[in-house]
């Protein structure tokens, strides 16, 4: 199995990574959150890997953190759930984010996600939740949870979106109000003043 690769980026094409080490070049598909992790191609970079064997093909998946892969590998033992719809899960939505929305059975959340319908996600909420630890709703992640409230940003943006809002125009809100110093509770209060007044 390779678990791991490290080398010169050659090409930086999502989803697909192209990666030369030791001469021998590396095709990799990876998710957005990967990608926006990555440094400009002919620098050094270092992923972790998984590889599916198929009849036809031998395919390696690239994540830029462990909490990636393995949410990845969880993902695909759900069943309906390929490689390449777990690759659109984590291109769209963060590993505690997909964490909050199966621990809240929130289909509706998860349907917003392309190639996801009523029926699939409603699977990936069942199955999934065995996976997550009840404490907090987070995935464990080799034997760890993933610190959420780490940064108020993307709590605040989490939240917003849980209150129906789209990701990206949840981002433009927190970012028009955000300063430093900031709470996840305090941006949402201004994000939500702000929306308001327009």
């Amino acid at each position: 199995m390779i678990a791991r690769l490290c080398g010169k980026l050659i090409i930086k094409r999502p989803p697909l990574l192209l990666i030369d080490v030791g001469g021998v070049g590396y095709e990799i598909e990876a998710p957005m959150s990967t990608f926006f992790q990555l440094p400009e191609p002919g620098e050094v970079v270092s992923v972790l890997t998984h590889l599916t064997i198929r009849d036809d093909a031998h395919i390696l998946f690239g994540f830029a953190t462990e909490g990636e892969r393995s949410l990845f590998r969880n993902l695909i033992k759900v069943s309906g759930v390929g490689p390449k719809m777990a690759l659109t899960i984590l291109s769209g939505i963060s590993a505690t984010d997909f964490a909050f929305y199966v621990r809240d059975r929130d289909a509706t959340a998860l349907t917003r996600l392309p190639g996801i319908g009523k029926k699939t996600a409603e699977r990936l909420i069942v199955e999934m939740q065995d996976r997550l630890d009840e404490a907090d709703g987070a995935i464990i992640i080799g034997g760890e949870l993933p610190d959420a409230a780490a940064n108020p940003l993307n709590d605040a943006v989490s939240a917003l979106a849980a209150l129906g809002y789209k990701r990206a125009d949840a981002g433009k809100m927190v970012k028009a109000v955000a300063s430093e110093d900031m709470s996840s509770e305090e941006l949402i209060r201004e994000a939500l003043r702000a929306q308001l007044r327009q």
